[in-house]
């Protein structure tokens, strides 16, 4: 019988300890060493993304942190892998995507767990380039330009077009501009919206496109192929710049705070300024 009661007590403890949140937080169990290390997966854009992590992988490494680095060509698995515990982090997306994304997947699903920014790095400055036709000058009546088909790329895509004179969008609708939004088209402009991903790969086929940042450069373009382009003072730079994001209650964890240090170094910044030459600006 007291046997019996002595395991009855003990597990009464322990399960008060577990529900009333006695367990020890994460970050207070987050050790590790150069001799101990701990692996970070982080989910990337290969292009800068994936080469701006790559760029402290050594550094990292000198504190017990390894990078595994996770490479997608899409905007949507990146963020359900980081929510689903696949990764640990992500970096490829600005933050008025994250937000949306959030919103969108609650509505669906209550459980959803929320990402947040862990910090912001740069901005990828959209810009249009030429497909089938070589100049804006040469633009013709009934023009294709493809642009990316998410809500926030695409507003910033139709604001660069309106900024270049080609259309006219509702006054007031900014950021939240879609295609139907175009009031004034002189030029009876088609907008071929794609995802995002695809836009580069469409240039042979329509007469110009808007394009991201980091799809430009995996496409092999560069500035010199740059028709027009955001301007670093512009709104979409404050709001656009590219962050690094976690599940929400994580971001305080030292990996973390050891990865935002590393990301925010002088020789980031030397090194997004010396590689991609105002295609990629450091926000730090």
């Amino acid at each position: 019988m007291k046997k019996n009661i002595i395991f009855v007590v003990c597990a009464v403890l322990i399960s008060a300890f577990v529900l009333t949140g006695f367990s020890p937080k994460p970050e207070e169990t987050a050790t590790y060493s150069k001799d101990n290390p701990i692996t970070l997966k982080i989910g990337a854009s290969p292009v800068p993304h994936a080469e701006i992590l790559k760029s402290v992988k050594d550094t990292l490494a000198e504190k017990g942190i390894i990078l595994e680095i996770i490479e997608f060509t899409d905007y949507v698995q990146p963020n359900t892998a980081l929510e689903d515990g696949s990764l640990d982090a992500n970096f490829f997306q600005h933050f008025p995507y994250l937000d949306d994304f959030n919103k969108a997947r609650l509505a669906e699903d209550k459980n959803w767990t929320e990402l947040v920014p862990l910090v912001y790095t740069h901005f990828e400055p959209m810009a249009i380039y030429g497909g089938k036709t070589k100049t804006l000058a040469e633009i013709k009546e009934g023009a294709k330009i493809a642009v990316p088909n998410d809500a926030t790329n695409e507003a910033r895509a139709l604001l660069l077009l309106q900024a270049n004179g080609l259309i006219k969008i509702t006054e007031g609708k900014g950021l939240e501009a879609t295609a139907k939004d175009i009031v004034e088209n002189p030029k009876k402009i088609q907008v071929v919206e794609l995802e995002a991903a695809q836009v580069a790969r469409s240039l042979a086929d329509v007469d110009f496109a808007v394009i991201n940042g980091n799809y430009a450069l995996e496409a092999g373009l560069t500035t010199a192929d740059v028709l027009a382009a955001e301007s670093a003072e512009s709104e979409a730079a404050q709001k656009y710049a590219n962050l690094v994001a976690v599940r929400k209650g994580e971001e305080e964890l030292p990996q973390f705070k050891a990865l935002s240090e590393a990301l925010t170094s002088e020789s980031v910044r030397k090194m997004l300024e010396d590689t991609y030459k105002g295609s990629v600006a450091p926000v730090f």
